[in-house]
């Protein structure tokens, strides 16, 4: 039996078992990569790395420290994960089961996309799925937020400080009326479209035009030096749904210790209730569930 299982090999989950080495527990990470969400980086012409503040240098040096340490990952997806009298059973795609006295989930989220044509081809080439790690390169550039919630509202005030325009397609009267809605509806550098949706991305190497149909059935071509696609996340909790609490969009519910409501089961990053889908947030929420669960074990050592 394992002292601690990571689920997830996001920032959240590199760091949580990175810290749980230091502490000398018996620990393993099951995730189907390692790196996560960071494995996806905008490029445009005018980027370069050392410009964009991704937290990436932390993660990159828990990602190669994990890579030389095989014997605490495994690569696989988990389906399920059920309760045991002395501790956890995860269940694993491929039909294994591995036995831990604590766990922590940082399994992250899914991106929903557009699904329409042109998207695959230009993913991570002037667009891609996060505005507000990218915003500070877009001064006095003309951009283009997807998305009907208060990610696509967050996305576009983000980039609305800095860029000269930004169009934001999708969002509906009830994301309006909100006061950051309101306050995006008042500002002379955006322009929302309501109701409208994205038929086509299309390119010369890069994004650079969005087909969009009006609600009135009507096309009309939006220029974007680059474009952001903020639909809302869809957390990967299924393999928990049964066992810890979920807020109503699907997210583990977490205190300030980073616990959900079972003891000995804590959760990290993106499938969190926490505040903002950031890399350097996860980092630090990692840590956290990572010492929060050192806490935990230390009677059943």
């Amino acid at each position: 039996m394992y002292d601690l299982i990571v689920v997830g090999g996001g920032p959240a989950g590199l760091t949580a078992t990175i810290y749980a080495i230091r502490k000398r527990l018996n620990v393993l990470m099951i995730t189907k990569d390692l790196g996560g969400k960071t494995n996806y980086r905008l490029a445009l012409p005018w980027i370069e790395d050392y410009q964009v503040i991704r937290g990436l240098e932390i993660v990159n040096k828990f990602r190669s420290e994990l890579e030389y340490l095989k014997f605490a990952r495994h690569m696989e997806p988990v389906q399920s994960i059920e309760k045991m009298a002395d501790g956890f059973l995860v269940h694993t795609k491929g039909g294994g089961e591995l036995q831990t006295k604590a766990i922590i989930i940082a399994s992250g989220t899914k991106q929903q996309r557009l699904e329409v044509p042109g998207e695959k081809q230009f993913i991570m080439r002037g667009l891609c799925y996060s505005a507000l790690s990218y915003a500070p390169l877009f001064i006095d550039r003309k951009t283009v937020v997807v998305g009907e919630g208060d990610l696509a509202l967050r996305s576009a005030a983000e980039l609305a400080t800095v860029a000269k325009h930004v169009h934001l397609i999708g969002p509906t009267g009830e994301a309006l009326s909100t006061d950051l809605g309101k306050k995006l509806s008042s500002s002379p550098n955006v322009t929302i479209l309501e109701n409208h949706k994205v038929n086509e991305v299309k390119g010369n190497g890069f994004a650079n035009h969005l087909v969009v149909e009006k609600p009135d059935g009507g096309m009309q071509t939006i220029e974007a030096e680059g474009t952001f696609i903020e639909m809302n996340l869809i957390p990967n909790s299924q393999m928990v749904a049964d066992l810890v609490d979920l807020d109503d969009s699907g997210r583990i519910k977490v205190d300030c210790y980073a616990r959900t409501n079972i003891p000995g089961v804590f959760a990290a990053g993106d499938v969190t209730d926490s505040y903002a889908e950031q890399v350097l947030v996860a980092v630090g929420e990692g840590a956290k569930a990572a010492l929060s669960a050192y806490e935990y074990l230390l009677p059943r050592l």
